[in-house]
């Protein structure tokens, strides 16, 4: 349900935890078309899918239109990537935005974001920031986004 969202947050990361009512390959096709990026955020900072594949795969740039009171661009990499398990991409700072998927029964998926600052070239200047503790919210709304697009 998305109702029931489990969140954990550790120096590093925040991480945010619901189960979808599909199948792990239905909500991983979601899960990696960048088109579907400005639906899936929990912020509503990414606007819409400017360049790169219509499906992600292992090494795979894409660029986004994204918004935090001023528009920007940002160009990321898909750097982790295991068919309806696992995709994870980041941009030029490093730090990670992943998704995993584990079988929770007959047609639904536990869905597990994650914000990673662990592999960010600049980490301490994120938390100057309030990072990761500021994407608490954000990793909880984008997976609820996900199973409310599987309840529709």
């Amino acid at each position: 349900m998305a109702d029931d969202v489990t969140v954990e947050l550790t120096a590093d990361r925040v991480s945010a935890t619901t189960v979808v009512d599909a199948d792990p390959s239905a909500v991983f096709d979601f899960l990696r078309r960048p088109a579907n990026h400005a639906v899936i955020s929990g912020d509503h900072t990414v606007r819409g899918a400017i360049k790169g594949p219509e499906l992600l795969a292992p090494g795979s740039r894409f660029g986004m239109e994204m918004r935090i009171k001023l528009p920007y661009r940002v160009t990321s990499r898909v750097v982790e990537f295991e068919p309806d398990r696992l995709i994870a991409w980041c941009h030029f700072f490093g730090h990670r935005w992943r998704w995993e998927l584990e079988p929770a029964g007959p047609g639904r998926t536990s869905v597990r974001e994650t914000f990673d600052l662990g592999t960010a070239k600049i980490p301490a200047a994120l938390r100057v920031i309030g990072l990761p503790q500021g994407h608490r919210g954000n990793v909880a709304k984008s997976v609820r986004n996900v199973a409310n697009h599987f309840r529709a």
